[in-house]
């Protein structure tokens, strides 16, 4: 079935309906930006509770000390990234540099969140099982 028998085949609704579907997908794609917050800021949490806040478009390098080991991560051009950390495993290591999400070192019991945050501490949800 070619295409031109596909569009004949079609109803005047159907061609409507395939339109109104068409421009509610570009205005999504061009509120997105709008709706979704912008990756700002890091926080860095350990054993559940902040203990540094930066923005994300200063360089810097943090070293990290908790009870369960000791991390330090790199913020540059806009992005973040674990260089070194005490862990066995290093996963954290691994994850390589993000721009927005979430860097976990679990031995280490230590957060790296990237994201557009508001001026409250309690924006985000987030519970922590023992």
């Amino acid at each position: 079935m070619s295409l031109r028998e596909t569009i004949n085949g079609t109803t005047r609704a159907d061609r409507l309906l395939f339109v109104l579907l068409v421009l509610f997908s570009l205005c999504g794609l061009v509120f997105i930006k709008e709706v979704l917050p912008q990756s700002r800021e890091v926080k860095i949490e350990v054993e559940g509770k902040l203990a540094y806040r930066y923005p994300l478009d200063t360089e810097r390098v943090v070293d990290i000390t908790s009870p369960s080991g000791r991390l330090t991560v790199e913020i540059k051009d806009g992005r973040v990234r674990v260089t070194h950390a005490t862990c066995p495993n290093k996963l954290c290591e691994h994850q390589g540099w993000i721009r927005a999400g979430a860097i976990i070192c679990l031995p280490g019991r230590i957060s790296v969140l990237v994201g557009g945050f508001g001026g409250g501490e309690d924006d985000n949800v987030d519970a922590v099982t023992g």
